[in-house]
């Protein structure tokens, strides 16, 4: 009985240091809300194998302010409804300190309010839309990746030295992404003398494009831009080529063709150009010593989404080592200008 008191009094006297905030400091939890399932489900598992290694050497160097890194997963689906509320879960219930690994820009937007209601921060690594950071944007909701504006003004310089005055058409998936992407590059194109042959939006995860090749054949575009990403990339390019549509360059943003679904489309996607800001031939000792680790993990190369999924943790660490803290007020101030070594 001695020995059970002693037991108890020792168990007691932890809890009453840890409660007084003299035991070790708790895990940073970070919230990953990215689709596993839908047309983006190929998307959403290299953000969370990037996210996987990183954390994972992160905490093998001592964690963040000392405190180990800890993810907490949820299926975002592409669905900014069910975004948003897996979004409250991870804030209220898992009590994430930070987001990040939305893809769909429509939920990007969506889950920058609750993030904002809930006073924590969240950043995106795939998504493109301008209004994220621009005239929609919460003072909650950072980006580590390049946004529609940025890959139009490098794209339309491309058209203009591959045909000057070119027609181009343009198809798109029907949400935020898509028409902010098109509407982006279609600016930037006529600025340098192209002229628009058309434009055509899709469902999201649309099955058969070849409904809209009658209008495209009809218009003889010289370009055909496409907007599209994941499994309705893969669907399009390869039907385009079914059709025998190989009359057009193809172009389109970044995330259209990746290595994430290049395998899938065979040879539909060859002399496919777009920008990007991702290369697995930079040449720096911190990409050099990332791309092997990926392609031993995901068997595929890693791209764009990958390498900014990566280093949206260095980005978070790098705020905390330089605000000493995790707390909102104190991350905000820090992230904004802030500068680190990704890959």
């Amino acid at each position: 009985m001695k020995l059970l008191r002693s037991r108890i009094a020792l168990a007691a006297m932890a809890a009453f240091a840890a409660s007084a905030g003299g035991a070790v400091a708790q895990d940073i939890k970070i919230g990953v809300l990215t689709p596993f399932s839908g047309p983006f489900a190929s998307i959403g598992n290299v953000v969370k194998i990037a996210l996987d290694m990183r954390a994972a050497e992160i905490n093998a160097a001592g964690g963040i302010l000392g405190r180990k890194v800890v993810m907490v997963y949820e299926d975002g689906e592409s669905n900014p409804a069910t975004a948003t509320q897996r979004a409250e879960k991870l804030f209220q219930v898992d009590k994430v300190d930070f987001l990040t690994g939305t893809v769909h820009s429509g939920v990007t937007l969506a889950v920058g309010q609750v993030a904002e209601r809930n006073k924590r921060l969240m950043a995106t690594t795939v998504s493109f839309s301008n209004a994220i950071t621009g005239d929609r944007c919460s003072p909650n909701v950072f980006r580590v990746n390049p946004s529609a504006g940025m890959q139009a003004s490098a794209l339309a310089l491309w058209v203009a030295e591959f045909k000057k005055g070119a027609k181009i058409y343009y198809l798109g998936p029907d949400y935020e992404m898509g028409r902010s992407t098109i509407a982006e590059f279609k600016k930037e194109a006529e600025k340098l003398g192209a002229t628009t042959a058309g434009e055509v939006y899709a469902p999201l995860n649309a099955k058969d494009f070849s409904q809209f090749f009658g209008q495209i054949r009809a218009a003889r575009p010289d370009v055909l831009y496409i907007a599209t990403g994941g499994t309705d990339s893969v669907r399009l390019l390869s039907q385009l080529k079914e059709y025998g549509l190989t009359n057009m360059k193809l172009i389109g943003n970044s995330s259209a063709v990746t290595s994430d679904n290049v395998d899938a489309m065979g040879t539909a996607a060859e002399g496919f150009v777009a920008p990007g800001n991702y290369s697995v031939l930079i040449d720096t000792p911190a990409n050099k010593a990332f791309v092997p680790k990926f392609r031993a993990a995901a068997k595929i190369d890693p791209n764009l989404y990958s390498a900014d999924s990566y280093t949206v943790l260095d980005f978070y660490k790098a705020a905390a080592d330089k605000a000493k803290s995790t707390d909102t007020d104190a991350l905000r101030t820090a992230m904004r200008g802030l500068s680190w070594e990704g890959v």
